[in-house]
């Protein structure tokens, strides 16, 4: 049990580790394309980047783990984010920050998938509403480290400095604990995974087609409500930039502080009644917000974040027992990019949207989303019922 709880913890290290450059190249920008010479717009293309490393490795996460063990790949994903984020802080040129990219998009991937896969197999339901908490210290972190940096009129290469400084002082953590993992037997691959099933087999699967559509839809509403949130208020409700961009914290501190609370009450209620309570949270938060009252805008903000905390990690821990612990880290591998694809294109998608139509077409286009994932929730349990 000590071995256990002590792997737990650097397990949780890996996951602030995992946050902290998810939320490092925004607070950075505005110095970054001024020093690089280069048009604002292009923080979307190193954006895009990486979000198409992680979504690589993600798919392919299974084979690596299998052949190389959660340990190792975990140890070996956050070196290679770790050297990428030191390399961002000696680069002065943007083509060099793209080639950069490339590796921290394929480290994020490969860590987010072997150990979210590793604690749903090891761990109870409430570790993993914590580790995405943790997650969450970790973004927030991020943009603290790099305003400090700035602040003390130091560049945004000295941030990344920090980052991958921290990086590398995990990795050595990695290195010391690798006694600690749980090992692979000879009849079942580490972590649960099935390596030579091909994708369109597992596709046949009774119930991934749905929970691939809900973990993307679900991220496109915690991504697309983060990121234009701020703009909805400026636009839509005539709130000054800084009030918006408050709110815009108070949302990310309700995720945050959700997956804290979702920790303790997963002991009395299922992964499935999270989330049903989750999306139930949203849907009150989005009715707030709908109230022609400034007094009631935090109040809707909170609640959405806290409605989307249980969500994610409720998903992610019901895996091995939707699909099976043999195929569980090849599938967890698949909802990750079907995550992240979510991440990338929907957020652009309303960008899109609102120029021709309204940002008040916001808490549409959330509440699209959310209607979609709920009835695919709905249909996932289903089939998984049905098949059990």
């Amino acid at each position: 049990m000590i071995r256990k709880g002590l792997l737990l913890v650097v397990i949780y290290l890996a996951f602030i580790s995992l946050g902290l450059p998810d939320s490092l190249l925004g607070p950075a920008w505005p110095a970054m394309y001024v020093d690089l010479a280069v048009p604002i717009h292009f923080a979307g293309i190193i954006s895009m980047i990486v979000a198409g490393g992680t979504v690589v490795s993600s798919l392919f996460s299974a084979t690596l783990i299998a052949r190389l063990g959660v340990a190792s790949v975990t140890t070996c994903s956050v070196l290679m984010t770790a050297l990428a984020l030191l390399g961002f802080s000696f680069s002065h040129h943007f083509a060099f920050l793209c080639v950069l990219a490339v590796p921290l998009g394929l480290g994020a991937g490969c860590v987010d998938a072997a150990l979210n896969n590793y604690v749903a197999l090891h761990y109870k339901a409430k570790h993993m509403n914590w580790l995405h908490c943790f997650w969450g210290i970790g973004a927030a972190l991020g943009p603290m480290i790099m305003a400090r940096q700035l602040a003390r009129g130091e560049s945004w290469n000295s941030g990344y400095f920090t980052v991958g400084s921290i990086q590398m002082t995990l990795v050595l953590v990695l290195l010391l604990s690798a006694s600690l993992w749980v090992r692979k037997s000879a009849t079942q691959p580490e972590g649960g995974g099935e390596t030579k099933t091909g994708f369109m087999k597992l596709l046949r699967i009774p119930g991934l087609k749905q929970a691939l559509v809900v973990f993307f839809c679900y991220c496109a509403v915690e991504a697309t409500f983060g990121l234009w949130g701020a703009s909805y208020l400026v636009f839509a409700r005539g709130w000054e930039p800084d009030d918006a961009a408050t709110l815009v914290s108070v949302y990310y501190v309700g995720i945050t502080l959700g997956r804290f609370i979702s920790g303790f009450v997963a002991g009395w209620l299922t992964n499935r009644q999270l989330v049903y309570m989750g999306q139930g949270i949203i849907i009150f938060g989005l009715l707030i917000l709908l109230l022609p009252y400034d007094s009631t805008v935090l109040v809707g903000f909170l609640l959405i974040g806290l409605g989307c905390a249980p969500i994610f990690p409720s998903l992610l821990h019901e895996t091995p027992r939707n699909f099976g612990e043999k195929h569980a880290q090849a599938v967890m591998g698949m909802q990750m990019a079907s995550a992240y694809v979510g991440i990338t294109l929907m957020p652009l998608l309303f960008g899109k949207l609102a120029s021709y139509l309204n940002y008040s077409f916001l808490l549409g286009f959330i509440a699209l989303m959310l209607a979609l994932q709920v009835v695919m929730t709905y249909n996932l349990n289903k089939r998984v019922s049905a098949r059990k």
